[in-house]
């Protein structure tokens, strides 16, 4: 179950020829590939682009009807390696996934596709995770295209924009026989807008046409000779007809007035952000009308010699907005500028910083420092020397990642906490998804993190002679590298390591999409094959399944015995309850209907009595659930603030279980809460209050005559 569905908004890539479409940029894409001809789609779900992929999933019958395949990929290199398709066959292939952690699984296949070039139009679909927002390492996929030669597009966020980038690529594919690489960022992907539609294309040759007519080209395959002449081929003929088409089709844009003697240069993806900091320094206005000249560059890679050469003829100065280091576009801006014999300065992150995201404000004050030291003699708006708010970004507390309410992977980490004080600290190999959050507090678990599904991997290393090193892996993980790079590689190595495997139901950190253990039903793939067969399988012995990670003493014990097992070679728990966040998605509109309909409905909550409350906060400590809180003693004697439970509580038990595996709280209650109760259930309910008002007076009489 995904994390969002699109059943509905899919039903607007149907629109035809002249009709305006409106939605989200990921929409727009999708849309943009089917009026393309597209053959093929494929991909890797992952933040910002892991809805391109549900979007591509629900459309799966239209994409169906027009004869165009789609695979949801086991990870990036399998999505990566379908573009072979491409390479012998006029066939358009698009495929998606989150950059730059992905573009590294399928470097592989993506070296070996740039080598060989293609005879289809090949687009890759970059999420570009770089900023405030992104939760991997700060690292661009300019380096990328570069080192395989494969152009890189990076088109202004509006949809008219990304779409023209969509279809404009294939084309730039197909005239320069290079795969091309469309950044998509955050906001372009999320950002709503409209454009004006085209009639969907079927494609002229399906991928099952293509198999009928087997094309065999040995000079393709990356093998000696052939690859030698790839390098010549690729600086003798797709560079220049890659550079023609770029220029030819005017891909880039310039903006504001022609004649200057300064000059902005902005990639295209940056360009709402330089207009907005140019708005607020009363240099531009909403729609654009810029007082300087703007270079935008839509196709980032590779740079045009006569363009940058026609736009700096004349400037004293020219801004390179870029985000991100090494600064590879402003080290080929003034090799080209030098080439050219211009005396123009490239200025760039000298007035920028070098690292981090290039929001509006960052730009507002690289703008600032530049005009100030080459405009002097341009007259120019009050608001750019006078003082501006302060940004609101700065005045909002952070907010640390943590797991989510009811998360079963919480109980997890608070079992190897409770574990940690009988045998003592451990090392710990992390790996990327939900469970990366235990290495944050309350729990502060997790020493290394080397890539999805590699933290048995990382673990290989460490072989102690009195305490075993704990990996931890998750489901979708497991399936997109760690089956093979780390359980198989553990067997095959005998490592005395034990691994975790976060067993959730689906690629939960991704977005919810299904994989092969899932235990829901999926129409189009298979799902329900148990993660045990598959590490038994593969040759581990020693494997245990937990069906319910929320019992503490099930789940610890299974942890001690792991740990303290005198059998030799990996030892495998499979720690298994549903992602509270899809289970909440699946129930919430069931129970809400039920409620609706007059339907009688029962839901757990649990509380803290706070007169019984010590305020110790050990519950805390060992849970870091968002519903688990504190709020001020009510005892007046009492300073400590106590435990207190807001009601975003979704019962799933585990601060009641902590307390008393910590400190054998009494102060946890659960509570029924019932929509609906039936005609008895209000009665003895009335029954039971007024018992409870009439003791309470008791005491209240009792206490005061005492009192005398």
């Amino acid at each position: 179950m995904a994390e969002r569905s699109f059943k509905a908004e899919v039903k607007k890539l149907e629109a035809g020829s002249g009709e305006t479409f409106t939605g989200e940029g990921i929409l727009a894409v999708t849309k943009a590939l089917l009026q393309s001809g597209v053959a093929y789609v494929g991909g890797y779900q992952g933040s910002p682009i892991s809805h391109l992929m549900d979007v591509f999933a629900d459309a799966n019958e239209l994409l169906t009807s027009l004869g165009v395949h789609f695979e949801a990929s086991a990870n990036e290199a399998t999505a990566a390696a379908m573009m072979a398709a491409s390479v012998n066959y006029p066939l358009r292939g698009a495929v998606a996934w989150k950059s730059v952690v992905g573009t590294n699984v399928a470097s592989d296949a993506l070296s070996n596709l740039a080598s060989g070039g293609v005879t289809g139009g090949a687009l890759i679909i970059v999420g570009e995770d770089y900023g405030e927002g992104s939760s991997i390492m700060q690292e661009r996929t300019h380096a990328f295209a570069m080192k395989s030669q494969m152009w890189l597009l990076d088109p202004r966020p509006n949809l008219t924009s990304i779409v023209g980038a969509v279809e404009k690529g294939f084309q730039l594919s197909e005239a320069s026989n290079t795969p091309v690489m469309l950044e998509l960022r955050v906001r372009s992907c999320h950002m709503t807008g409209s454009f004006v539609a085209k009639d969907n294309v079927r494609p002229p040759m399906t991928v099952g046409d293509a198999a009928a007519s087997a094309v065999r080209d040995t000079s393709r395959i990356v093998l000696p000779p052939a690859n030698f002449l790839h390098e010549v081929e690729k600086v003798e003929k797709r560079w220049p007809a890659g550079v023609a088409f770029v220029r030819d089709q005017k891909l880039n844009e310039w903006f504001g007035p022609s004649d200057n003697e300064i000059g902005i240069i902005v990639q295209g993806g940056l360009y709402n952000n330089l207009n907005r900091a140019m708005e607020l320094l009363g240099l531009s206005d909403a729609f654009g009308d810029a007082q300087l000249p703007i270079y935008c560059l839509n196709v980032t890679y590779p740079l045009i010699p006569e363009e940058v050469s026609e736009f700096c003829q004349g400037k004293r100065a020219v801004l390179i907005i870029e985000e991100g280091q090494p600064e590879f576009i402003e080290h080929e801006l003034n090799t080209l500028v030098r080439r050219a014999d211009l005396q123009t300065r490239i200025v760039g992150k000298e007035m920028l910083p070098r690292s981090g995201e290039y929001t509006a404000q960052v730009i507002i004050d690289g703008l600032r420092k530049f005009l100030g030291q080459w405009a002097a003699n341009i007259e120019l708006p009050q608001a750019v020397t006078s003082q501006l708010p302060a940004a609101v970004a700065s005045q909002i507390p952070g907010r640390p990642a943590g797991f989510c309410t009811g998360c079963p992977e919480r109980p997890i980490f608070t079992s190897m906490k409770l574990l940690e004080r009988e045998i003592g600290a451990t090392h710990v190999s992390a790996d990327i998804g939900c469970h990366l959050f235990s290495i944050l507090p309350p729990f502060n678990i997790g020493n290394t993190t080397m890539g999805y599904g590699l933290g048995t991997a990382g673990a290989s290393a460490f072989k102690p002679k009195d305490k075993r090193a704990i990996a931890v892996m998750g489901d979708g993980g497991f399936w997109h590298n760690g089956l093979t790079s780390g359980i198989g590689n553990a067997v095959f190595n005998k490592d005395d390591t034990v691994t975790v495997i976060i067993d959730n139901g689906y690629s939960a950190a991704t977005g919810g999409q299904d994989i092969l253990s899932s235990r829901a039903d999926n129409k189009v793939r298979t799902t329900r094959h148990p993660i045990e067969n598959a590490v038994r399988g593969i040759g581990a012995k020693w494997v245990k399944t937990i069906n319910r990670t929320y019992d503490l003493k099930q789940m610890t014990s299974a942890l001690r015995e792991a740990m303290t097992s005198p059998e030799k070679g990996p030892k495998i728990i499979v720690a298994q309850s549903e992602c509270m966040l899809n289970r909440q998605r699946r129930e919430k509109p069931l129970v809400k209907k039920a409620i609706a309909d007059g339907k009688r409905v029962v839901r757990e909550r649990f509380g803290v009595d706070s007169d019984t409350c010590t305020g110790d906060h050990s519950c805390i400590r060992l849970s870091g659930c968002p519903s688990l809180s504190i709020k001020p003693n009510p005892d007046p004697l009492r300073q400590d603030p106590v435990a207190h439970v807001e009601n975003s509580c979704v019962g799933c038990g585990l601060c009641g279980e902590v307390a008393h595996a910590a400190v054998l709280c009494p102060s946890f209650y659960r509570a029924q809460v019932v929509s609906n109760p039936t005609r008895w259930e209000r009665i003895r309910k009335r029954i039971a209050l007024a018992m409870i008002g009439f003791l309470q007076r008791r005491d209240e009489r009792s206490r005061a005559a005492q009192a005398f």
